[in-house]
């Protein structure tokens, strides 16, 4: 049978997509009541009076509902989901809003209809007085904190974060170079096809709830719900359907959403339904990447790195229900793969009236890789050298590995690159793009009167971050085979590569497998899927569980072939004796084997199993053994894997409009052996796109009393197939991770990390103007231009 493992094999669940037989949330639930909710216009006020009277008389009116009716559980602020001895002013917000709102569309009413139009026109009818406050928007206003966000957190700060490696003083004031910079971040948003959507029904006779929802987090919405409704953990079911993107922003649990529509189930004994709209999406799900720098970098005179010293402050809204993971991943994933000498770096997570903050694709990293990359660049420029070679004078060398920065990561343990080989990647980059001969180019293309640049941007993600993840594998009588895990899946082609890992593990074909993921029914205990976590963690979990399998297959297999186990192989699901032509049973058939009471009492299993076994009055599976063909594991790592990889960019800039134009984009890749070569590529395609959205389109606009200004796919930029390049050229390294079976490392957030650094970079160098802010637009780079022509004409 052919190694599954690394063959580029189409996805298996694409034909039921593309054939227009997916199931997401939308499409369940016809028979169920709606919700419309009532959120705020104000991104600071009191709620002086709620007055629904108005909205009593609406025809199919189910109920309505206010923070006044929640009951105490319910009634209390949600959970804050990642507690960390630094956040020091944590504070998440209610199910629905209690005396004051914090941000535009925060709800403060749920509306319970026969569908949702009458949901929405009843919602209209509500009335809600409220008394303004002055807005808290962007972080120089927070820092300022003229206006407090909540009155009893302090200068807006919910957190300070310091860590500190070596002295950073003395080595900045022995080094021979200073440099100084401040560099920033807008804010942007995941924005996936599909928001956000819950779907609820109660079962009074046997008192269980069952949840549909559009999460990244089944299990952990499921504890939330429990938790919140006071229920047992086993009698809530949370199955997550097709889901249609995720990229962060469904990563959260519980969402007031998900808790107030399961208890207005239970309340009206209907099932109840909720799925928002795109403006609801824009201003009341998450956002993410806001953030200002300042740093002061020492060097020597070839550009070797002696101290570096960060400060930085971040938007997380609101509320902070994720903690400081953000922050704390830009803190640690800033180095890269670089050896900063002495390193010190703080941040104050700063609360604004805008909405929250949850890890978006990259989370964290593409503003601290946008800040160690301009860094980089702005030593190589003013010691005139070239951007690569700085680089490579500051890498950490593959013997060096694994490499302990002195840090703790996002999971609170030590930052120690387990692998890579970041001198191999940069030399790989620089063949693919052709750095070397891109100076003739940009001659050739000066002499045309066009203006062209290339740049480039490397980073480290640490990926496969724990606690666990588990796995079940079960070979059924039939011979086929169901995997259950219990992260979810949001079209990551989970179901191809988890059947790959199978297919290898328990020597069976592909076809005979099913994987099914986030359904808390077939595997009740899980993490979810998120920081490119979901092949190293369930990967491994589930290779783990197929040996398990596989061991008691030939031990059962073993005992009805009288033959030692050593000498046994599964092949197409088949186990075989070696150099016995003919002595084989099919695992379908060990499946029966292994089942004691239906081996017992079926006279059909004893029937079919007579020519294997030969005697059939004792079962072959004893007394001490557990029945079936199955395994189930945990994997829990003892810390994270570090993938890497490093992007070029060749831009070409209009002299006159200041269009920007993407004229060729390599990715050199090294997440260690790939499952799925073709899948892996397809992320990474999948995130470039993403880049090009954030260094070039995408940003919040809100103006200073908090409104969001471009709520809408109208007025929300965001690149078409038209912007995004219509060839990414990709290669691959791959550097083995000692961390788990597999040797994996994650890939799903790849494509988008370095997108801002490289684009400042290649902008840069085709224009001569410092690139400090991210992202740019046509008109900021025509106004960059006409600043810098001011200040060099005499």
């Amino acid at each position: 049978m052919t190694r599954m493992f690394g063959q580029p094999i189409p996805r298996v669940e694409d034909d039921r997509m593309v054939r227009g037989h997916g199931g997401y949330l939308d499409d369940l639930g016809h028979d169920a009541l709606a919700c419309a909710f009532v959120r705020s216009p104000h991104a600071h006020a009191e709620i002086v009076d709620i007055d629904v009277t108005g909205a009593l008389d609406v025809d199919g009116l189910v109920a309505i509902y206010t923070y006044e009716d929640l009951p105490d559980r319910l009634a209390d602020p949600l959970p804050l989901l990642i507690p960390h001895p630094a956040l020091t002013e944590g504070r998440t917000q209610y199910a629905l809003a209690r005396e004051r709102v914090n941000h535009v569309g925060e709800p403060v009413v749920m509306v319970v209809a026969q569908d949702r139009y009458v949901a929405e026109d009843a919602a209209e009818r509500i009335l809600v007085s409220y008394r303004s406050l002055p807005a808290v928007v962007g972080i120089e206003a927070a820092r300022a904190a003229t206006q407090l966000v909540h009155p009893d957190v302090p200068g807006n700060i919910a957190a300070n974060m310091l860590q500190t490696v070596g002295d950073v003083d003395a080595a900045l004031a022995a080094a021979p170079h200073i440099l100084e910079l401040d560099l920033s971040i807008e804010r942007s948003a995941s924005t996936p096809m599909e928001g956000r959507g819950v779907l609820a029904r109660w079962d009074p006779e046997s008192h269980r709830l069952r949840l549909w929802s559009s999460t990244q987090t089944s299990t952990g919405v499921r504890a939330a719900v429990a938790s919140k409704l006071g229920l047992a953990l086993v009698d809530v079911d949370v199955i997550t359907p097709d889901v249609g993107g995720g990229f962060g922003v469904k990563i959260m649990h519980p969402w007031p959403e998900e808790v107030l529509v399961p208890w207005a189930a239970r309340q009206l004994g209907r099932p109840v339904k909720f799925v928002e709209d795109r403006r609801e999406h824009f201003i009341s799900s998450a956002h993410e990447r806001a953030q200002l720098h300042h740093v002061r970098v020492g060097f020597d005179r070839d550009g070797v790195i002696l101290g570096l010293d960060v400060r930085f402050w971040h938007d997380h809204g609101a509320y902070i229900p994720y903690g400081i993971i953000v922050p704390m991943i830009t803190s640690t994933q800033l180095l890269g793969p670089y050896k900063p000498g002495a390193y010190r770096v703080e941040f104050d997570s700063l609360y604004t009236n805008t909405l929250i903050v949850t890890p978006y694709r990259g989370a964290g990293r593409p503003q601290g890789v946008f800040v160690m990359e301009r860094t980089m660049d702005a030593i190589a420029a003013t010691l005139d050298l070239d951007r690569t070679v700085v680089r490579e004078r500051n890498f950490i060398q593959p013997d060096e590995m694994p490499y302990d920065h002195g840090l703790l990561f996002q999971d609170d343990r030590p930052l120690i690159y387990d692998s890579g080989d970041y001198p191999t990647l940069l030399d790989k980059l620089k063949k693919l793009v052709g750095w070397d001969e891109f100076e003739a180019f940009r001659e050739a293309a000066r002499a045309e009167g066009r203006r062209v640049g290339i740049g480039l941007g490397c980073y480290v993600e640490g990926t496969g971050v724990g606690p666990y993840e588990g796995a079940h594998v079960v070979v059924e009588p039939s011979g086929k085979v169901k995997v259950a895990t219990g992260l979810t899946t949001q079209g990551q082609g989970h179901q191809t590569v988890f059947a790959q890992i199978v297919a290898d593990e328990l020597g069976v074909p592909l076809s005979d497998i099913e994987v099914v993921t986030g359904d808390t029914r077939r595997f009740g205990y899980a993490v979810g899927t998120f920081a490119s976590r979901a092949a190293v963690m369930s990967g491994s979990a589930i290779a783990l569980a197929a040996r398990a399998a596989r061991a008691k297959a030939l031990k059962v297999a073993a005992d009805a072939l009288e033959a030692n186990p050593d000498d046994l192989d599964i092949v197409d699901g088949i186990v075989r004796v070696a150099g016995v032509p003919g002595a084989e049973i099919s695992l379908g058939t060990l499946a029966v084997l292994a089942n004691p009471l239906r081996y017992a009492f079926d006279d059909a299993a004893k029937a079919a199993t007579q020519f294997a076994v030969g005697d059939t009055s004792k079962p072959p599976v004893g007394e001490d053994d557990e029945p079936g063909i199955e395994g189930r594991d945990y994997f829990s790592p003892m810390q994270s894997t570090f993938a890497s990889g490093m992007h070029a960019v060749v831009v070409e800039t209009d002299p006159d409009t200041a269009e920007i134009k993407i004229l060729r984009y390599c990715v050199v890749h090294d997440c260690g052996p790939l499952i799925n070569p073709r899948i892996v590529e397809g992320q990474i395609h999948g995130g470039v796109a993403q880049g090009v959205g954030g260094a070039l389109y995408e940003r919040m606009a809100y103006d200073e009393a908090g409104q969001l200004q471009n709520a809408s796919f109208m007025d929300f930029l965001m690149p078409y197939v038209s912007e995004v390049p219509e060839r990414i050229e990709i290669d691959h390294l791959e550097t083995p991770s000692p961390l788990n079976p597999l040797g994996i490392k994650g890939a799903g957030e790849a494509g988008v990390i370095p997108g801002a650094a490289a684009f400042a970079s290649a902008i840069e160098d085709a224009e001569g103007i410092t690139i400090t802010a991210m992202p740019i637009s046509p008109s900021e780079l025509f106004e960059l231009r006409r600043r810098h022509e001011e200040r060099s004409s005499p």
